[in-house]
């Protein structure tokens, strides 16, 4: 890492640990981590029929497992949520998709004062019915389909959007429960949540271009929400969480923080990508993630130990991750695609340091 790199890292940590810090300050370390001058200039063109690259969706969730968090105790179950009864999952087909559209009803499943640490989705693949299966065979077979699981935002003007929440290659040939890791989306939900359930879509795709792919791939079948599919296993939402009186996390902050009260700590800030102007157009993924700061006070030693030269004991960033994200870019004449990670956007820990 070079030291201008370097240098717009600590200015993140700095960012994080102050209690306001500026959209155009965020947008700065954004485009540095990018190698960017400026937020690239989109047509509308470019926006239109998106569809993501196989290879780029791959990098991204492979991004994304990689930072989970490893929690100091076992999360128990707190439910498996069976969807809304009487819902119809609707199935919409095109040349290379099959998009089933889900509904969980959220309201009151999470208990208080609990954090949900995993999510997990389960579909119940249908037994291959040979009769879906394409006639002419190509001479590369098709094993797979690809199966992607989006979560559903829907905007005060009526209109839908999807964020990338998991996707696996699904044997096409086999039957049973496929489970797909959406704990991202449920902490979405929680965070805009309007006393509304949750939206899911599931999208089934060709495991490569081409149509022979894509016709192979509609020969997979989930079991639905519809009361009138009679297979077995309805879609499942099973959710996990960790009683934050008993395993907290050490130095997050709690209510009294709000007012300034606290020692250091690690308090909630959420950043909505889709709500700034100068991202939501061409950052496609996350919708948005919780950065957290650093905010409260310090203990101060006594003069008389103090190191010749030393300041004052502040809170700030001690420890942070990653974040992946899912972007567009100009190449000359062309947008591509691209997948990325961002070193130091979420605060981890937070500690009490001595300036200078």
């Amino acid at each position: 890492m070079d030291l201008s790199c370097a240098g717009m890292l600590c200015v993140l940590c700095l960012l994080l640990t102050v209690q306001a810090f500026t959209q155009e300050a965020l947008k700065e370390v954004v485009l540095k981590q990018l190698g960017l001058s400026e937020v690239p200039k989109l047509h509308k063109r470019d926006l239109e029929n998106l569809v993501i690259p196989d290879h780029v969706k791959n990098k991204y969730v492979s991004l994304l497992k990689r930072q989970r968090v490893k929690r100091r105790a076992l999360p128990s179950l707190a439910g498996i949520l069976r969807g809304i009864p009487g819902h119809t999952g609707e199935v919409l087909y095109s040349d290379t998709t099959t998009r089933q559209k889900l509904m969980f009803d959220m309201e009151g499943r999470i208990p208080k004062n609990s954090e949900v640490t995993m999510a997990e989705l389960k579909l119940f693949k249908k037994p291959l019915d040979r009769a879906n299966l394409p006639a002419k065979q190509s001479h590369r077979p098709v094993s797979n389909a690809r199966v992607s699981v989006y979560w559903v935002q829907r905007q005060h003007d009526g209109t839908n959007r999807t964020s990338l929440i998991d996707s696996r290659l699904v044997p096409i040939r086999e039957s049973g429960w496929k489970s797909f890791d959406v704990t991202q989306a449920v902490h979405y939900w929680l965070r805009n949540r309007r006393r509304e359930p949750m939206f899911l879509e599931v999208w089934i795709e060709g495991e490569r271009a081409g149509s022979y792919a894509s016709e192979m791939a509609r020969a997979v079948r989930f079991t639905s929400q519809d009361p009138m599919d009679k297979a077995l296993g309805k879609p499942e939402l099973v959710l996990y969480t960790l009683n934050l009186d008993d395993y907290g996390s050490p130095g997050d902050c709690r209510e009294e923080a709000e007012m300034g009260k606290s020692t250091c700590c690690r308090q909630k800030h959420y950043i909505s990508f889709r709500e700034l102007p100068w991202a939501q157009h061409w950052i496609l993924e996350p919708a948005g993630f919780q950065a957290y700061r650093c905010s409260g006070s310090c203990l101060q030693p006594p003069r008389s130990p103090r190191r010749p030269g030393s300041g004052q004991r502040s809170c700030a960033v001690a420890g942070s991750s990653a974040l992946p994200i899912i972007y567009l870019t100009r190449r000359g004449n062309h947008t591509e695609i691209e997948a990325a990670e961002f070193p130091n956007m979420i605060v981890e820990r937070c500690s009490c340091v001595t300036d200078g």
